[in-house]
């Protein structure tokens, strides 16, 4: 199979997000050696937007980022910024090159198998359908699922009849177009970048009557995502299964929960890329990584859950953890 030549974006910026970026870097390297796209670590510049600093300043980290040949991308926050982070990765998509295939991922994820092979259609987007009901939230009296979603694509032009997955039930929230942002790609960062912004900007600032009561705040990305995705011909069945949010990435989320949930092949591919002691000494630093990687208290939260049978809701899973006093972010 011819590999196809893509970018990669992740989001990278002072805390948490920067080792995160330096695990999902040395996943892909580890996991995917023959890759030959551009890693971009996109990066958030000081600005009115933001209170503090949000760069990574530190030298130890942007010199592993360095050796694992991640490319440090600045941009200027002009939408969101600290009061709604979220939106980092709708903007830093106008600072990718232009006209070149990407694939976005959260920072909190590991790559778990070759990238080259996953066979995107980059001229039909998509995005990661592991996720849960979380938007909209119909109240009692209504609007329904229906109402609120056929207001949103009436809002932008778009048709929503053929997006509609008519295996689920009317009024379920799966039989709607709905996507994590753990992931998204398409051919153009700049052109679905420019649309991600202008659709959520509309969102927000001007919703329609039917939105009234719902929050947009963590979901904005959410809810813009698969209008745009739709707008730009993609959909929820135009990449395999089994790929990403598979057998070639993890988005874990937070690392107690990497512990509780993943499987023993993603921990083992965890403390394999963590081990060189050039990239241990940087990761150590962050008390997180410290004590659920290095010093055994991950494996005390595995043991807590059998991984077959895990809790139906996430809440449950975070609250044995933190009964226990291992859960540490």
């Amino acid at each position: 199979m011819v590999q196809q030549s893509f970018n990669v974006m992740i989001i990278g910026q002072a805390g948490r997000l920067q080792y995160e970026a330096l695990l999902f870097a040395a996943s892909l390297r580890h996991s995917s050696p023959d890759f030959t796209g551009r890693v971009f670590l996109a990066m958030p510049q000081p600005g009115p937007l933001w209170q503090k600093d949000p760069s990574i300043r530190n030298s130890a980290v942007l010199e592993a980022l360095a050796r694992l040949d991640v490319e440090i991308l600045p941009f200027e926050n002009k939408i969101f910024g600290e009061k709604y982070p979220y939106g980092n990765k709708i903007e830093a998509l106008q600072a990718l090159p232009e006209g070149e295939p990407f694939v976005f991922f959260d920072s909190d994820t590991l790559i778990t198998g070759d990238l080259g092979a996953v066979p995107f259609d980059f001229s039909r987007p998509s995005a990661s359908l592991r996720r849960e009901g979380t938007w909209p939230k119909p109240t009692l009296y209504g609007p329904g699922y229906g109402d609120i979603w056929r207001a949103l694509y009436e809002r932008f032009g778009l048709e929503m009849d053929s997006t509609l997955d008519l295996s689920q039930p009317d009024e379920y929230w799966k039989r709607y177009l709905y996507f994590n942002a753990g992931f998204f790609y398409g051919a153009c960062p700049r052109a679905f970048g420019k649309r991600f912004a202008v659709y959520a900007q509309s969102i927000l600032q001007d919703p329609p009557i039917e939105l009234v009561g719902q929050s947009l705040d963590p979901w904005l990305d959410q809810v813009a995502l698969p209008l745009v995705i739709h707008s730009f011909g993609g959909g929820r069945d135009t990449l395999p299964e089994g790929f990403l949010d598979g057998g070639t990435s993890c988005h874990y989320r937070l690392f107690p929960l990497l512990y509780a949930r993943e499987s023993d092949t993603v921990i083992d591919l965890l403390h394999q890329i963590a081990a060189p002691n050039w990239l241990k000494k940087v990761l150590k630093t962050y008390e997180p990584i410290k004590r659920l990687v290095y010093q055994g208290r991950g494996e005390r939260v595995r043991a807590l859950f059998d991984q077959a049978h895990l809790p139906r809701r996430e809440q449950a899973i975070r609250n044995k953890i933190k009964s226990e006093g291992l859960w540490i972010r």
